[in-house]
């Protein structure tokens, strides 16, 4: 099986145009047409859904997407290993991570990277809601918490602690006590959709939760900067990390709640790929890049609170 017509598959499945895949490859539409089509022969599947303007990926087109990027990340990883893959890299990283998190730290650094790599590109997914790496076909992602899934290798980026908080106006217009874990539930907690009650603990034992469902609470929110912008509004104490809202802190619009406290979740961020990937140049080029931006020195940490 020519690992090219891979080449080719996946290129026309993130492009949507096999012209375009094949022009990326120095070939016309109709090589290209060819060879893909060749390669569907060689499979016994249809891989795209052809149409007079673009394509789209069959199911087995999409079951096999990952697998088809798992062969040319280990035809990378061996020309690396040989010496034969050229300084210059070369492909598309596909790049998922939280929102809030990219929004604050990744989309700043992104010109950095590709004027450091000028022949790479990145596709980049953020969002706050949690998905599957693998189906997703994802190269790399930034995952927060402790790292259960066996499916998945990491390299941790840096330490999440979180905090709780709450505005200046909310806590003084309130008329309650605010002394210990067991005042929280008197108190409007902001909810994280489908997230747990969150341990608390005072120097290493847990005394309690952090759980809007059993507080006065009525706001429920799927989005990290929404959560701040509405603790910040007024709307009630929410747990937060540390990276999300340390200059809020420092400047005073929000204020550290129970700063005895801590939330006891084993958060941790950490750059996860899949356990069957090899490691391509690319993605470590990424993970280096990231580490040395980040890693070395997390902003949040440095004027820890």
């Amino acid at each position: 099986m020519d690992i090219n017509n891979i080449r080719l598959f996946v290129l026309a499945a993130e492009k949507q145009n096999i012209g375009s895949a094949g022009r990326d490859l120095r070939i016309s539409p109709a090589q290209a047409t060819t060879r893909l089509a060749k390669l569907e022969a060689e499979l016994g599947v249809e891989l795209l859904h052809r149409s007079t303007r673009k394509v789209s990926l069959s199911q087995d087109g999409a079951d096999y997407l990952p697998y088809a990027r798992e062969i040319l990340a280990q035809d990378d990883a061996a020309r690396a290993a040989l010496g034969k893959q050229s300084m210059q890299l070369k492909g598309t990283i596909r790049f998922a991570a939280s929102s809030t998190f990219a929004q604050l730290y990744i989309a700043p650094l992104v010109p950095d990277f590709l004027a450091a790599y000028p022949s790479l590109a990145l596709d980049l997914k953020f969002s706050d809601t949690q998905f599957n790496l693998i189906e997703g076909s994802f190269d790399l992602a930034l995952r927060s918490g402790p790292l259960v899934d066996s499916a998945l290798k990491g390299r941790k980026l840096a330490d999440d602690p979180r905090i709780l908080c709450a505005s200046p106006d909310y806590l003084s217009a309130q008329n309650l006590p605010l002394d210990s874990v067991d005042d929280l539930a008197k108190h409007s907690l902001i909810g994280f959709r489908d997230g747990a009650p969150r341990p608390l603990a005072r120097e290493g034992k847990i005394v309690g939760n952090f759980d809007p469902n059993r507080s006065a609470g009525r706001l429920i929110v799927d989005d990290g900067t929404s959560q701040k912008v509405a603790t910040m509004a007024g709307a009630g104490i929410s747990a937060n990390s540390l990276w999300s809202v340390h200059e809020q802190i420092m400047s005073g619009e929000l204020v550290h709640v129970l700063p005895d406290l801590e939330v006891a979740d084993g958060a941790v961020l950490w750059l996860v790929y899949p356990q069957s990937n090899i490691l391509s140049p690319k993605v470590r080029a990424l993970i280096d890049f990231l580490m040395n931006r980040i890693g070395k020195s997390p902003p949040w940490l440095d004027g820890k609170v």
